[in-house]
């Protein structure tokens, strides 16, 4: 599926996209996950791309604007037990590329992400953002998000 919205088309990821979207991350210096756009590296990106693309259950988007990438977020769908058997989709890895933030690329990705939420009959979408990301916070609380878990973390290596 591809939806445009003014000036901005969003599309499921190609692995053809896969240099704009290291790039994207790579940039980032508040992530803090380590990508590069060392060539050695890039067989992890594929590796990682394949597991995303077989998987019902994710998905990996970019929006475009004038044909160039300029923001991406994945989505999964879980089902759990709590909530009478409910599912949930979480949206994660959601970059904005630097120079078009503000724009309201990042609006026009959730946007998407929330519709094909309430398209599938799910009722709940979450995200997590780093704690360091302030603007972020406050973008995603003026979409209508509400803070209401403390997340934890554990690095297994």
């Amino acid at each position: 599926m591809v939806v445009e919205l003014p000036n901005i088309v969003i599309r499921k990821a190609s692995r053809e996209d896969l240099p704009a979207l290291v790039a994207m991350f790579a940039a980032d210096a508040l992530g803090g996950h380590g990508d590069t756009t060392e060539a050695e590296a890039f067989p992890d990106y594929l590796r990682a791309f394949a597991v995303i693309e077989a998987s019902p259950d994710q998905t990996l988007y970019v929006a475009e604007r004038g044909g160039e990438v300029v923001g991406t977020f994945q989505t999964m769908v879980t089902t759990s037990l709590t909530g009478r058997g409910s599912s949930a989709m979480i949206i994660e890895a959601v970059q904005t590329r630097a120079d078009m933030r503000g724009q309201g690329v990042g609006a026009a990705m959730i946007e998407f992400a929330t519709a094909e939420a309430k398209g599938r009959g799910i009722m709940r979408v979450a995200l997590t953002s780093n704690a360091v990301r302030r603007d972020a916070h406050r973008f995603y609380e003026r979409l209508g998000f509400k803070p209401s878990h403390l997340g934890f973390k554990m690095a297994l290596k």
